[in-house]
């Protein structure tokens, strides 16, 4: 479906007027704050505080509400204005987790968004579009229960009950969770933190309401460091620590007294209200929870870890004095060799490592200021304006140097080559497509080439063997570019090519597709490992992977707006893939449920689920590596509620997950079983 860039472009395009804000039920006009009417470079640029694990640890992080100095000053008396935000441990960007290579770490997420001293769970800072499928869609009066949150290790090669799977969502007190929910209060999440130095970040997931809630804070890094990055530095071929300073760039809006606005207004009349819409594009850029901040640096190399944590827009960097930045790193880890560029170009969720010399002596006492020309929708879109969103921060080379750190002399070798992955799948055709929903919005989508699009809710069609390596080839159709992320695994760029397809308009089956041209090979600052890629309009863009821990994931668009309406797909790994014509699984419907009691357990246990229509079931339970333990049944049964007696007895004591698959579903409920 060709749809014109300029309607979609000018909804977002009317903020420095008055707008309707509307949040349950209620519609109020609301001033906006003017970008012009702000301070630029002279807020400090913070620097996160950190949680050091590097030799273990569990931590208990909450989810809170609170007021935070976003740089913000009223216009009129120039006094500071404080914002209303959501933070892991009371920090937007919350801490900065330091992890070690091989070293796991266990995470208690704690969602406190409620008020102190009566409990009653917290509204929302943002419209709630109810109209979509989120996570408490099926929940009555939802609103006395608070709102779902479940963090995800972005580029984590993480377990899959640890991994912040979309339907794993609770709420304040755990009064409600989702149907992939298994870790509570009792069981932390395991992060085995078994790859090399990387630059990841932990973010919020829930279904249907991750754009508003890392907007309103939940977004923080997770740092790995290995032995090979720790004697880099001892060399001095890397920065040392106090010049390794991470970045996160987010784009964002704000009301005239200095409250976080989200758009909501229906682009159609007869559209539901609020509303969500096809992207998101503030008119103020923050860095590290700070508008246009900046940094006061010695002339040395600092090396700068950036996160593009916006929820649509691409970031196109350069350096105002014309400087290079030399690129070190990407998604996961170190590339071979640094890469000199003029502009660095980063998606929603994508990291570039950078280092940036400051020692020349000409750059004493100057300014320099990080510009950006992405367009909105990049790569197509409206130019940006470059006094507000066409700037990000600056640095002044203004501190003496230390010298009892000694200078950094970057190496020609960073890291050994990486071995090509090899193929041992399928090659996959996948579809990156653009509907309308049932409203007439524009609803972007994934599918199959030859099935078209799919709704996350669809049988899932990415049934992958355990240990496959296997080639995805991301075919878009649409007019914009998409950051493609794949949890769990991380994987090779292999090429992209342009291509010509017949395309049914209604299903987005592709058909008589025709390459162009040769295939463009990775450029060098991808000559690294990946977990988000850009797949540009019209292009075919390969990735190879290897997917090795079994379970439940996703894969999906990280412009948060377009996973959150419905451009999102689950895959299945398993010891024995299935076919997905025949096995017809797709998640958890309400007309399917598992519930197991007692639990806690101690020698019989009754398990009691319901099937919707006439269903081939499975229901086994698993240990907490995934083991199967224990078969309850296995067969066809009719449309019905069901009761089967489960006899533990013969199992330790510990945590379990009993596991329910059916035509209609995949079921997860946690068993703890005492002696």
């Amino acid at each position: 479906m060709k749809i014109s860039l300029l309607p979609r472009f000018a909804v977002l395009c009317f903020f420095n007027f008055t707008a309707a804000f509307i949040y349950s039920g209620k519609a109020e006009c609301q001033h906006l704050l003017d970008p012009y009417s702000q301070p630029q470079f002279v807020n400090a640029l913070p620097i996160p505080p950190m949680k050091d694990g590097r030799e273990g640890d569990t931590f208990t992080i909450s989810i809170r509400q609170f007021q935070q100095d976003l740089g913000l000053k009223d216009p009129q008396t120039g006094q500071p204005m404080l914002t209303t935000v959501w933070g892991y441990d009371g920090s937007y960007p919350g801490p900065t987790i330091i992890a070690r290579e091989k070293v796991p770490l266990y995470f208690f997420w704690r969602n406190q968004l409620y008020e102190h001293k009566t409990k009653k769970p917290l509204p929302h800072l943002l419209p709630v579009d109810t109209s979509i499928m989120w996570a408490l869609a099926d929940v009555p009066h939802w609103e006395q229960y608070g709102v779902p949150v479940v963090t995800h290790l972005h580029g984590g090669h993480t377990e899959a009950v640890s991994d912040g799977y979309p339907e794993a969502w609770f709420t304040p007190l755990f009064q409600k969770t989702g149907p992939a929910f298994v870790k509570g209060d009792d069981i932390p999440y395991t992060y085995a933190n078994d790859r090399n130095s990387a630059t990841l970040f932990y973010h919020d997931h829930a279904l249907g309401i991750t754009r508003l809630n890392v907007y309103a804070g939940l977004i923080a890094f997770y740092i790995i460091t290995d032995d090979h990055e720790e004697q880099l530095k001892a060399e001095h071929k890397l920065p040392a620590n106090k010049y390794d300073i991470p970045l996160v760039i987010q784009d964002k809006m704000f009301t005239d007294d200095g409250q976080l606005f989200f758009p909501s207004k229906p682009e159609e009349p007869n559209q539901p209200s609020p509303s969500i819409l096809p992207e998101f594009f503030g008119d103020f850029i923050l860095v590290n929870g700070k508008i246009w901040p900046v940094l006061d640096v010695e002339p040395r190399q600092y090396r700068f870890r950036i996160l593009d944590g916006s929820d649509s827009r691409f970031y196109n960097l350069s350096l105002s004095n014309g400087q290079k930045f030399i690129q070190i790193g990407s998604d996961q880890g170190l590339l071979p060799s640094p890469v000199a560029q003029n502009e660095l170009l980063l998606a929603p969720a994508e990291r570039k490592e950078v280092i940036i010399d400051f020692s020349d002596p000409s750059l004493s006492g100057q300014t320099i200021i990080v510009r950006n020309n992405a367009k909105i929708p990049f790569p197509s879109g409206e130019t940006v304006d470059p006094k507000t969103d066409g700037l990000i921060m600056a640095f002044r080379v203004m501190k003496p140097l230390n010298t009892d750190i000694p200078l950094t002399k970057l190496d020609e070798r960073l890291r050994t080559p990486i071995d090509p992955l090899v193929q041992t799948g399928p090659e996959r055709q996948l579809l990156l497509f653009e509907t309308e929903d049932e409203y007439g919005r524009i609803e972007p989508i994934l599918g199959t080439v030859h099935k078209g699009a799919l709704h996350f809710e669809d049988p899932v069609t990415e049934n992958i063997k355990l240990g496959d390596t296997e080639i995805w080839d991301l075919y878009n159709a649409t007019e914009d570019a998409h950051p493609i992320h794949i949890h769990q695994v991380r994987f090779q760029t292999i090429s992209r090519q342009k291509f010509k397809a017949d395309i049914n308009q209604k299903t987005g089956q592709l058909s008589d597709i025709r390459l162009l041209g040769q295939p463009k090979k990775f450029d060098l600052e991808e000559d690294g490992w990946k977990d988000t890629q850009i797949a540009l309009p019209g292009e075919v863009t390969r990735v190879i992977a290897k997917f090795d821990l079994p379970g439940e994931y996703v894969w999906h668009c990280h412009i948060t707006s377009h996973e959150d309406h419905d451009m999102m797909r689950p895959f299945i790994v398993s010891d024995h893939a299935v076919a997905s014509t025949q096995s017809g699984l797709k998640q958890p419907s309400v007309a399917n449920y598992l519930r197991v009691y007692p639990n806690p357990a101690t020698s019989f246990s009754t398990v009691q689920f319901k099937v919707g229509t006439q269903s081939k079931i499975s229901v086994k339970v698993y240990d907490m590596q995934q083991r199967e333990v224990k078969s309850v049944f296995e067969g066809v049964k009719p449309a019905g509620v069901y009761e089967l007696t489960l006899n533990t007895t013969g199992l330790s004591a510990g945590i379990y997950i009993c596991r329910m698959i059916s035509n209609n579903g995949v079921v997860l409920q946690r068993l703890i079983i005492q002696r």
